[in-house]
């Protein structure tokens, strides 16, 4: 084996380099040092060269059958981690009535901790096993359950951003924090995080959304963020009804300066490169304008905006700007917690689009299945700024990775395969397949920093 412990893969590679279009390298060499960084990638056919410059051998080489193919891990930009235990169920309701009924009566119940990390551990391996390398995660207002969910995280292998929500207005009688307690509780939260010395785990903060925060809670927060070098995730102009709602507590002749949710966030001083926004569907060309000046990422959760009947967000109109997309799971608004079927929403969203469009006598460009593949993998690194770690195969990143096998069967009898592939399908037909029919069965390995995680470590 080599000096170097060096793990090396030769078969198909897919990943990202660009919005517009896969790369597949069909015999692709790919090493990986023992520090789990990307030494080499490079075509098969130079092995010779690469033995002799890193000092690997043909037995150390690991070769991929020819129905299997390595992919960048998955990046889910807005998942919440309490909200898994009722995930699949209640969406009779939209947001602010569904907040009220699902939503911040079980939340409340995390000042348990056994709860927390029983469901917690639950929803992490669930991911891991789903093709989840990173995830941003919403915890509750609990600090001792967020870090439970922390320690979790570290014990699984997954890359994480964390947040202890802050609520100090507008929530239930058992569900809401003092503005002094929330501060104290998140700095409590950042200060076991950094403790931890884990690289893959991060504290971000984490202000509900704009209704539960009051000013003096956003100012602070955004001190403290800037503080700590924090990144900072919330959600943006989900709802119309939920717009009109936050709009209530700045009316224009007391705020003449606060004329929409995002120069909420703005004069609050949360907006930056560092913050990234949940939905974003009901924006104006204004708050458009602003988000690209100040660099801020959007999470696009499109199966929860078609849960909740939120509405359509336009990821062509936001790809065609200078801000930085990827996708969302968003459980339990969201029913799915695979980020495969984060990508197949996303299709499904701008295929709802370009018939709205039709309808309306203009012209509308959907997604590609590339597209959706981008926003799934280094579009979401660059939203959580990780895009120099992760999100492709880049030399120097950290191999974030994941081992499909498209021939993988239904069981162990192997009589029946998850979905079919036929000798006259091209690999564009069969990573399509994938996409669409494929699920955690064809994810036969996960990779996170070199390290394989699946199944999740005990």
């Amino acid at each position: 084996m080599s000096k170097l412990s060096l793990k090396v893969f030769r078969g198909r590679i897919v990943h990202c380099l660009e919005v517009k279009s896969v790369t597949v390298v069909e015999d692709g060499l790919i090493g990986i040092n023992s520090n789990g960084q990307i030494l080499f990638v490079d075509e098969g056919a130079k092995k010779d060269a690469l033995m002799k410059q890193f000092g690997f051998e043909e037995r150390d080489i690991h070769h991929l059958e020819t129905s299997q193919f390595l992919m960048p891990g998955l990046v889910d930009t807005h998942i919440h981690a309490p909200q898994y235990k009722f995930t699949g169920t209640g969406y009779d309701l939209q947001l602010l009535d569904w907040l009220d009924k699902y939503t911040f009566p079980t939340e409340a119940k995390f000042s348990d901790v056994q709860l927390a990390s029983e469901v917690y551990q639950s929803v992490v391996k669930r991911t891991i096993n789903n093709g989840t390398t990173t995830a941003s995660y919403f915890a509750t207002i609990h600090v001792e359950s967020a870090i439970e969910l922390c320690k979790i995280i570290a014990q699984c292998g997954q890359r994480a951003l964390v947040g202890k929500v802050n609520m100090d207005r507008e929530s239930p009688d058992n569900y809401i924090e003092t503005t002094s307690s929330s501060i104290v509780d998140t700095k409590k939260f950042i200060e076991f995080v950094e403790g931890m010395k884990n690289p893959l785990v991060e504290a971000v903060i984490t202000p509900r959304f704009l209704p539960t925060c009051t000013d003096e809670l956003l100012k602070q927060l955004a001190e403290l963020a800037k503080k700590k070098g924090l990144k900072i995730q919330s959600h943006l102009c989900e709802q119309l009804g939920e717009v009109g709602y936050t709009m209530n507590f700045y009316p224009s002749d007391q705020y003449p300066s606060h004329q929409n949710c995002t120069q909420v966030f703005d004069k609050m001083g949360l907006l930056n490169e560092k913050t990234y926004m949940a939905h974003c569907i009901h924006l104006k060309e204004e708050e458009l304008k602003l988000m690209e000046e100040r660099k801020v990422g959007i999470a696009h959760c499109p199966n929860s905006n078609f849960c909740l009947k939120s509405g359509l967000m336009d990821a062509r109109d936001r790809l065609g700007r200078d801000l930085k997309i990827g996708l969302g799971t968003d459980v339990s608004g969201g029913f799915s917690s695979s980020m495969l079927d984060a990508i197949r929403h996303a299709l499904q969203a701008s295929r709802a689009l370009h018939i709205k469009f039709e309808k309306e006598g203009k012209e509308y460009e959907q997604l590609t299945l590339d597209e959706a593949l981008y926003m799934a993998t280094i579009g979401g690194a660059k939203v959580l700024n990780l895009q120099d770690k992760i999100g492709n195969f880049e030399v120097g990143k950290e191999f974030d990775a994941l081992l499909i096998d498209t021939a993988a069967h239904v069981s162990d009898s192997k009589k029946l395969p998850v979905f079919d592939v036929f000798p006259s399908d091209t690999f564009e037909d069969i990573l399509s397949k994938f996409v669409y029919l494929g699920d955690d069965r064809n994810i036969i390995k996960v990779f996170v920093a070199g390290q394989e995680i699946k199944p999740a470590r005990k």
